[in-house]
């Protein structure tokens, strides 16, 4: 059992502790596999009445996945890579897939890895501390753990406008995007967590007493310029109405796309235009494999980890370094299912 989450019972609820918090509690191999653990142990268990997710000592709920060991892996032969994912898809879907109720405490950051914790839990609860982000794009990865299920089921085209940008939310603003089934004052959440492990089962109804209403959302009042900006699913579409916007905000949106990969936003936007009418979460898993196992290994993501968390100079160099060179067969390539044998499968 690894250190690096801890794993309890209390009371009726099993417990769930991220606990790197030199991380920010980012997910590693050992932590997706002893939650998955825990999670086929208590699935069965009638003592156990629900389960709560949250965060040990420090800052932040979850800031993502182990990069470092996923670019190394990715520069060699991707066998580790490949692993982590595996474990982490499997974590994922037997949280979407669990019959008891789940409750995540997305307070503090909460992104990528972090987010695929979360999203699949019956109750969700943001706080005034709650950044929840997938900024994959800019390390040239993708929202994966099933962000192109849950992106492309916001409102209108803000999973789009999220995948692309990598822009962070706060707690209102997932709570009024429907990321968040709850919203409550970080004062709160040590009486909700002490009262959710008595009573387990009561937790809806404890978390609907101790819920206030967040203040007013930023992102949803660009909702309109979002839709019609981010309407296309091809990305030089979408380069091409921001420009001629010309617009303040719609520049802004425009020089951060300008940093982004164009690989990875266009793998980006294919993934939620498919996740739309993906049939289950298990299918969606599965592509979301076949695609990270190919894009680990690729340039982009390599280049973009060195460039932002090894070597920090922030001048990723992508290859293809324009959306025109990211040509549709390489995208097809990238989403090619894998063979029966590589296939991804639930735990």
């Amino acid at each position: 059992m690894t250190e690096d989450v801890l794993i309890s019972v209390e009371g009726r609820v099993g417990r769930i502790r991220l606990n790197r918090p030199k991380a920010i509690h980012a997910l590693n191999t050992g932590m997706c596999a002893a939650i998955l653990d825990a999670l086929t142990a208590w699935r069965s268990d009638t003592a156990i009445e629900a389960v709560m997710i949250d965060h040990a000592e420090g800052r932040g709920f979850c800031a993502g996945g182990d990069i470092r060991m996923l670019a190394t892996s990715g520069a060699d032969d991707g066998a580790a890579a490949r692993d982590f994912f595996r474990v982490e898809y499997q974590m994922n879907h037997a949280l979407f897939t669990f019959v008891k109720p789940i409750v995540a405490f997305m307070d503090g950051i909460t992104m990528g890895g972090g987010v695929g914790l979360s999203q699949p839990a019956r109750m969700c609860v943001a706080t005034e501390n709650t950044k929840f982000a997938m900024p994959e794009t800019g390390i040239g990865l993708f929202p994966d753990v099933g962000g192109g299920w849950y992106l492309s089921r916001l409102p209108g085209r803000m999973g789009q406008y999220l995948a692309l940008t990598g822009a962070r939310l706060d707690g209102a603003d997932c709570y009024t995007l429907g990321l968040a089934s709850h919203y409550l004052i970080s004062d709160q959440i040590a009486d909700a967590k002490e009262r959710i492990a008595a009573q387990g089962g009561e937790a809806p109804a404890i978390l609907d007493e101790l819920h206030v209403a967040p203040p007013a959302s930023t992102v949803t009042r660009h909702q309109a310029e979002i839709d019609r900006l981010f309407a296309s699913d091809k990305l030089e579409d979408i380069l091409a109405a921001l420009e001629a916007d010309g617009g303040e905000w719609a520049s802004e949106q425009l020089a951060i796309l300008r940093t982004k990969s164009p690989q990875s936003m266009k793998v980006s936007l294919k993934l939620l235009l498919d996740g739309a009418t993906m049939p289950t979460f298990e299918n969606e898993m599965r592509q979301e494999y076949a695609v990270a196992t190919r894009v680990v290994q690729r340039h982009d993501f390599i280049e973009g980890v060195r460039a932002l968390i090894i070597d920090k100079d922030n001048h990723p160099r992508w290859d293809p370094v324009t959306p025109e060179g990211v040509s549709d067969h390489l995208i097809d390539q990238i989403f090619a299912p894998l063979p029966e044998d590589e296939a991804w499968t639930p735990a």
